[in-house]
């Protein structure tokens, strides 16, 4: 890892930086401690020039920028305690109720009000792996309506074979709630235009059925003659001409893909046929959640881009969403005494 780069100190008086992991071919990421977010993934082309192929900002303060919080479309962020929506924005744990507060809707989105995208986390040295980022946030009891003080960290890792990984492990003192995702847009034409001429594959052949206010319901739904099938490449504007938006859990099916060396499983494929780039998506959680960025609002973003809906995808690996309060889908109950643990993988080839 790079030196990091001083940005600014916060209303807190915390101090913000920009850390760098680089590798072998050139290529850079840059992941701030505020809310552990992935600011660029910059690839060196065959040409000398660069392509960052995740939304976000050149300056950091942008991410608080009243124009970007208003709408808060969380770009590259670490997401949590508990990624996507808990229903009617509550659950139980042994019999005690938890409510928490409703952000979107009747419903509790992406770790809510404060969560801990916008958080200021810790850097911690590693200095036995200079490959690699350390970040660390204690989110204490109560944070959000969630119980129990959580331990939470991020590993992020970029080899020489243009593979960015992040893994998450949590500890808790008392039994809580946790599915942690990342949320980072990609766009693998540098940032620049919409999605619209970029192919999707998703591992998935069925969907979790979503309520009015796109909670999960608890019943899969096939999606065999449905849009909502992915199984092959499949144009995402040719798609967007025939429904409004994507924001659809996929239950990742083992047969429609493979494993990679240390046994994470394909996800997702993203591509861009223009400059033949590939995105693959692995992961040790059993749902990637399919977004088209319908909701970005208009705003500057890195190099000089106007952004604004369908300027990104979001391809967010985790557990069920509401499983905490579906009993037959997976547990997300942590408790004292375990670990838990979560790793995706990026790997971009071309």
């Amino acid at each position: 890892m790079q030196s990091p780069r001083y940005c600014y100190t916060n209303e807190d008086g915390k101090e913000i930086f920009l850390y760098f992991l680089r590798n072998a071919k050139g290529t850079e990421v840059s992941v701030t401690n505020y809310g552990a977010i992935i600011t660029a993934f910059k690839l060196r082309q065959d040409d000398g020039t660069t392509n960052d192929i995740v939304l976000g900002f050149d300056d950091i303060r942008e991410y608080r920028s009243d124009a970007y919080m208003k709408q808060n479309p969380f770009f590259g962020a670490a997401v949590g305690r508990y990624g996507n929506r808990i229903g009617k924005a509550a659950f139980s744990i042994d019999g005690k109720h938890y409510p928490l507060h409703a952000n979107m809707g009747p419903d509790h989105l992406h770790g809510g009000n404060n969560g801990i995208d916008k958080k200021v986390w810790t850097f911690i040295q590693q200095d036995e792996n200079p490959a690699t980022l350390t970040l660390e946030y204690l989110s204490p009891d109560g944070e959000e309506g969630y119980p129990g003080n959580l331990k939470i960290r991020i590993v992020y890792e970029l080899n020489d074979q243009d593979e960015l990984s992040f893994t998450y492990t949590a500890e808790t003192d008392q039994p809580t709630a946790v599915n942690l995702t990342h949320h980072s847009y990609f766009n693998l034409h540098n940032g620049s235009g919409t999605i619209h001429d970029h192919e999707v594959h998703v591992c998935g052949s069925k969907i979790l059925e979503q309520n009015a206010s796109l909670s999960t319901t608890g019943k899969l739904i096939p999606v065999e003659g449905t849009e909502f099938d992915f199984r092959t490449f499949t144009s995402v504007g040719e798609r967007l001409s025939n429904v409004p938006e994507y924001d659809k859990s996929f239950e990742i099916d083992p047969s429609l893909g493979h494993q990679n060396e240390e046994g994470l499983q394909l996800a997702a494929e993203l591509r861009f046929k223009p400059n033949g780039l590939l995105l693959q998506v692995y992961t040790s959680d059993p749902v990637v959640h399919f977004y088209t960025g319908k909701w970005i609002p208009p705003l500057n973003g890195k190099n000089g881009h106007a952004y604004g809906a369908f300027s990104g995808l979001c391809l967010e690996t985790q557990i069920h969403p509401n499983a905490i309060n579906i009993p037959h889908f997976p547990d997300t109950v942590l408790r004292p005494g375990q670990i838990y643990h979560s790793k995706t993988l990026y790997k971009v080839t071309h």
